[in-house]
């Protein structure tokens, strides 16, 4: 079998199936939704008992998935929210789609440990089970499918099948969907190969075959840490070429015009989500547990990216200091918490950082996001509304999020000082990172 291959045939699903959702955020509840609408029964499991009351009342908990399409789902009697792992017994397939965080920067895959220990007494002979959390090459193979194994007493290949295909949810992107972004599948063999293709076959446009499930894990790592890499590489000739007085933004913007040899990247305030902080650390940490070297061009970059936030507030004081005002005491305003433009995410979201060295200097810090939920709180923000008295208030306005709907004219006309970590505004009173 090829490295990459589309030549292999797929077997059309003779039937709807009966899929098991292990885990109901942001990548769960998006299958979840889109499995339905092809025509399968799902049960979306996820042990968070308030999600999925919230699910059940057709509250999403996911910015990218309306009320509407959740009402839809509910009310067609093939979706069913559930904290209850027995609800997922005789699934034909499954897919497991927990997080998969660091813990004082060693990867933590306690979740998908769990999730396994739960499925594994509901696999049947001829059920298929799906990894798409992020993780280190070997996963699937070294800890998944003994577990599998051991708690169904079944083998894999043999009795059921086994797949790792790395999820590439984009928040946000009305672009590129989940139906039509290529789909990376693997298989620990052939015949897992196919019952995975196959499944992903009836939810999206087109399927990607790698050639072992290692190669697909690796994949989803190499996808990220490019991103992160040369987000730090941007990042980095940011705070040099301030140094130097050029403007980085209009090189930026000059070399993009080549239509070859370059892609675009943009600095900005750190970066967050559930991927860029944390995924290219799992590939570091295996080079160095499996080989016992470095990866020193993520180690790297996770130095540069790491330390954006302090950069941030660094300029931040600069500029206080030219008009000899003093941090302590002023009043700041963060336009923007979610760690991406119109997403309500603020997993790892660089403004809470800022915001916390913010307080620690005794600034007054306020924050205004009109995507996050009014249930989302941190101890070191105010959260107020965009409006003319809190500009005008603030001593400094900083722009960490560049969401579409904030009124930019607004800013304009009402803000003393604006560092801007985006280049989305202009003006004699906007500084940029």
């Amino acid at each position: 079998m090829n490295a990459l291959s589309d030549s292999l045939p797929v077997e059309p699903l003779a039937r709807r199936q009966r899929v098991a959702l292990i885990g109901q955020g942001y990548v769960g509840l998006t299958l979840a939704m889109r499995a339905i609408e092809v025509g399968h029964s799902v049960v979306g499991f996820d042990l968070d008992e308030e999600r999925v009351k919230r699910l059940a009342a057709g509250e999403p908990q996911v910015g990218d998935i309306g009320p509407e399409q959740l009402a839809g789902a509910l009310a067609s009697g093939r979706y069913l929210p559930t904290s209850r792992i027995e609800d997922c017994a005789y699934f034909e397939v499954a897919v497991i789609a927990v997080p998969t965080p660091l813990r004082e920067g060693v990867p933590d895959l306690s979740h998908i440990e769990s999730a396994a220990s739960s499925l594994a007494p509901h696999v049947q002979v001829g059920s298929a089970v799906i990894l798409e959390s992020t993780t280190y090459p070997g996963t699937t193979e070294e800890m998944l499918v003994p577990i599998l194994e051991v708690g169904s007493g079944l083998s894999a290949g043999a009795d059921f099948s086994v797949g790792y295909s790395p999820e590439r949810i984009d928040p946000g992107n009305r672009t590129w969907t989940l139906a039509n972004t290529p789909k990376v599948v693997s298989g620990i063999d052939d015949r897992s190969l196919q019952e995975v293709r196959a499944f992903y076959e009836t939810l999206v446009d087109r399927t990607v075959v790698v050639a072992s499930t290692k190669g697909a894990e690796l994949t989803k790592l190499l996808e990220n840490t490019f991103r992160h890499v040369n987000v730090a590489l941007v990042n980095e000739l940011a705070m040099f070429a301030d140094d130097l007085d050029i403007d980085v933004w209009g090189a930026i913007d000059a070399a993009s015009t080549k239509p070859f040899g370059f892609m675009r990247f943009e600095p900005g305030p750190g970066v967050g989500g559930h991927c860029l902080p944390i995924d290219p650390t799992y590939l570091t940490w295996r080079a160095r547990s499996r080989l016992g070297r470095p990866f020193r061009f993520v180690e790297l970059a996770n130095d540069v990216n790491d330390d954006m936030p302090s950069y941030v507030v660094q300029r931040l004081i600069a500029a206080f200091n030219r008009d000899r005002h003093v941090l302590n005491g002023s009043r700041i305003l963060l336009l923007g918490v979610s760690y991406k433009r119109n997403t309500a995410d603020a997993s790892e979201a660089p403004a809470v950082e800022i915001a916390r060295q913010l307080h620690d200097l005794g600034a007054e810090v306020r924050a205004a996001d009109p995507h996050l939920s009014h249930r989302w709180a941190d101890p070191f923000l105010a959260r107020v509304d965009l409006s003319s008295d809190e500009l005008s208030k603030a001593d400094a306005v900083v722009l960490i999020t560049d969401h579409d709907d904030f009124d930019y004219d607004l800013i304009r006309r009402h803000a003393r000082y604006v560092l801007d970590t985006r280049h989305r505004l202009d003006g004699r009173r906007v500084e940029y990172l």
